[in-house]
């Protein structure tokens, strides 16, 4: 993402479009503005906008209608959701739908400042895996991507790293000497609960037990080896929205 954060804002209030529009660009960020769903579309087929602020409640086509078209030409696109109005299922939708989160008007310009700095931020990634072949294919698929990671080949040295550092998201091999996966993980939760760990095995059934006990005790997922690309990132951007949602929302 640029220093200059690119900014569209979806509403059929002109009021609100002015006072967003006027508070963020004198904050020193691009910003465009869109009265309408079908203009709202329009705009992003033009422009790769780093954020979304969508209003829910629009004539014509609502909020969440537009998301979901948007969301099929960018996928990647960072949604947030705003309304005045208790319209629970309509959040709900976009909230499975995968926006990032909601914030209820009147619009808190602190916290969408917080949510464009979050944005910039690189997630945390940790790969545990005694397995080089594997760290290495992981290393090379994120880096594609453009999200940074760093590896740790045993348990002991993925706990100090834990320790020391803050992650959002660590994958780890189940089957690993000394220390398996399961009690990685376990100590992990242990140090720091809200940390997204997902497991990683290539031998489904010799340690399922293993598996189950860690989702039973709140690992995110088990993806099983050789796993696809898309596997991965689609629980990279999964975890990234649950963040923002917990904090947004």
């Amino acid at each position: 993402m640029t220093d200059q954060a690119k900014i569209l804002v979806v509403d059929d209030d002109v009021g609100i479009l002015d006072t967003l529009s006027d508070i963020l660009s004198d904050m020193g960020y691009d910003v465009a503005v869109a009265n309408s769903g079908i203009q709202g579309i329009e705009k992003i087929l033009a422009v790769p906008y780093d954020l979304i602020l969508m209003d829910i409640k629009m004539p014509r086509m609502d909020g969440v209608t537009t998301y979901k078209a948007m969301k099929k030409l960018r996928p990647d696109a960072a949604v947030i959701m705003m309304t005045a109005y208790s319209v629970e299922s309509l959040i709900a939708e976009a909230l499975n739908e995968g926006a990032y989160g909601i914030m209820y008007k009147p619009i808190d310009i602190a916290k969408v400042v917080t949510v464009i700095q979050r944005l910039k931020e690189s997630m945390g990634i940790l790969i545990v895996d005694d397995d080089f072949s594997t760290c290495v294919t992981m290393m090379d698929v994120l880096h594609e991507k453009g999200y940074t990671a760093i590896t740790a080949r045993n348990g002991e040295e993925a706990i100090n790293l834990v320790r020391d550092r803050d992650f959002d998201l660590i994958f780890v091999d189940v089957k690993m000497p000394n220390m398996n996966g399961l009690e990685v993980f376990l100590a992990i939760q242990r140090m720091k609960p809200t940390i997204k760990v997902i497991m990683m095995t290539g031998y489904r059934c010799e340690v399922q037990d293993l598996v189950t006990h860690a989702i039973e005790h709140q690992a995110y997922a088990c993806i099983y080896k050789p796993f696809e690309v898309e596997t991965v990132l689609k629980i990279i951007d999964d975890v990234k929205r649950l963040n923002f949602q917990r904090e947004v929302t």
